[in-house]
């Protein structure tokens, strides 16, 4: 045993230590005392409740997938946050930092190690559950697969909580509620759209319910106990027209990959932020990788059945609400703060040698591609990215889509409103993060939030119908509920004052960055 301690401490310290800071004896026997426990509570009240001994099972079996479920993702989300912000407090992760290790054996330890007592929680109740699920008939490939997806959700879940844990130190010891809160709501969400006997799956928020175990939990269940748990509708689930959920490897995979996909990027931010915590999340490349990589996956879903789903509009309208989340997230993600911009403004022209070409030091080549630059022109090239399936799908199947009086001409309208509403928000958001108050991130988020909601709010509450005087809702930032209504010429005119917003802004940001990059002694001299 002591050679094997050796060994795993030298394949992964930072495992070693979490493990023996948490492996006491009191510790160990809670965790065993309270599995065994809740094992025998469980099978008393379902023994208790029904005289089938094959109900009996397929309940246990149920029972014990749930609590699984709920115990991994929640509780062990709590504890790496927690941990991570302990960490911080102490000044120990700044230590940890220095270490010669990698970032992702020290990260990888902490998954492993920090919910040491959860796994071991779990693992005593895996027996009962394996038997249980066999004495009910369940096949045994598809209780391995629920163990696969599980595993899988946990390393993408218990990613995206390092992540988090990295990037918000603002929220000092409540990061672990929000965090776990968070995980435990969308858990609550997609149980209830899981166990709904509507049909969900043929639009992009399949993907958003892809990420949870509940899916492929209630898949298993009512496949081997029909009608019994809920929805099958994974069966029909299709990518471009392509049957991935006609069998289980398939369904298996789909899942898998999908998870893969999503934790992939997680970690790339995760070493970007525990390496430098002041760098953004994903740089700029990365950034129109993973939002191609997201309109591939989301149009797959968005059009299963191509003869159908090419002319639903439902479809269109969430292909373009998650493109609207992906797009306000990046603009948070990837703005660099006042420092950084301080420091490329001041010091890009120091590194374009003499030798070296113009264009690939160019002015643009940096607004592409450079970490430090301002985000402005990188987020319009990923709202360049986002707008083509929107802007395909409704020159190709306007004519089966269902869009009232909406025409062609104004379908296209909507995604121009969209796209200059973004580059408001952007240069807005890095005109924020060029300022010299504290706080600039939560000052940013403020002020967006507080601009996309208080105008509708405020003309609604004035009881301005959209109908009746559409110019106003065009300038505000829900211009789509007057489209109908407007004439063309109108919108036409209220996107010129969108644009001429943008433009305006812009030219305020060019001279904050000019202002920004001069140095202290030039400041001076001017009198600033």
């Amino acid at each position: 045993m002591l050679n094997f301690v050796d060994r795993l401490g030298e394949w992964n310290p930072q495992m070693f230590r979490e493990l023996k800071g948490r492996l006491k004896f009191f510790n160990v026997a809670i965790a065993v005392v309270t599995s065994l426990l809740l094992q025998l509570v469980i099978v008393l009240c379902q023994i208790g409740d029904v005289p089938d001994w094959q109900k009996h099972y397929q309940n246990i079996f149920f029972s014990l997938s749930i609590i699984f479920i709920f115990t991994l993702l929640v509780a062990g989300t709590y504890l790496l946050i927690s941990d991570l912000a302990k960490e911080e407090n102490r000044g120990t992760l700044n230590f940890i930092r220095l270490s010669p290790q990698s970032e992702t054996s020290i990260l990888t330890g902490k998954m492993l190690g920090v919910p040491s007592l959860i796994y071991l929680f779990i693992f005593l109740a895996i027996p009962l559950h394996l038997w249980v699920g066999i004495s009910a008939n369940i096949a045994i490939t598809h209780i391995f697969s629920y163990y696969a997806i599980l595993a899988a959700s946990c390393t993408f879940f218990y990613s995206a909580a390092l992540l988090f844990g990295l990037i918000s130190r603002l929220f000092s010891n409540f990061q672990p509620w929000l965090g776990s809160g968070a995980v435990l709501l969308f858990l609550f969400v997609t149980m209830i759209m899981a166990s709904s006997s509507s049909n969900y799956l043929n639009n992009p928020t399949a993907w958003f319910r892809m990420l949870s175990p509940w899916e492929i939990t209630y898949y298993l269940s009512t496949d081997s106990f029909p009608n019994s748990y809920g929805s099958s509708s994974l069966k029909e689930l299709q990518f471009f027209g392509l049957p991935v959920g006609a069998n289980l490897i398939s369904l298996l995979g789909f899942h898998l990959v999908n998870y893969g996909i999503c934790t992939y990027g997680i970690w790339q931010g995760i070493k970007r932020s525990f390496r430098n915590p002041n760098s953004t999340i994903l740089n700029k490349g990365q950034s129109y990788f993973y939002v191609a990589c997201s309109q591939v996956i989301l149009l797959g879903l968005a059009m299963q059945n191509n003869e159908r789903d090419i002319g639903n509009q439902d479809s269109l309208y969430w292909l373009a609400s998650f493109n609207f989340v992906i797009v306000l997230s990046l603009i948070i993600i990837l703005s660099p703060h006042r420092q950084a911009v301080q420091d490329w403004a001041r010091y890009r022209h120091q590194n374009v040698s003499s030798h070296e070409s113009n264009k690939s030091n160019s002015l643009w080549n940096d607004l592409i591609w450079g970490e430090k630059s301002p985000a402005l022109l990188a987020i319009a090239i990923n709202l360049v990215i986002t707008a083509t399936p929107l802007i395909v799908w409704i020159l190709l199947a306007y004519d089966r889509l269902e869009l009232g009086n909406i025409g062609r001409v104004k379908a296209l309208l909507s995604v121009a409103f969209a796209i200059s509403l973004m580059l408001i928000y952007a240069t807005m958001t890095q005109l924020i993060l060029l300022m010299k108050t504290r706080k600039r991130g939560f000052w940013a988020i403020g002020t967006i939030a507080a601009a996309i909601l208080l105008p509708p709010m405020l003309l609604g509450f004035l009881r301005i119908s959209p109908s009746e005087i559409p110019i106003l809702w065009l300038v505000s930032t829900f211009p789509w509920v007057a489209i109908e209504s407007a004439s063309t010429a109108t919108i036409f005119m209220s996107l010129l004052v969108h644009l001429t917003v943008v433009t305006l802004l812009n030219f305020r940001l060019t001279r904050q960055v000019r202002l920004a990059g001069e140095s202290a002694t030039k400041a001076l001299l001017a009198g600033r």
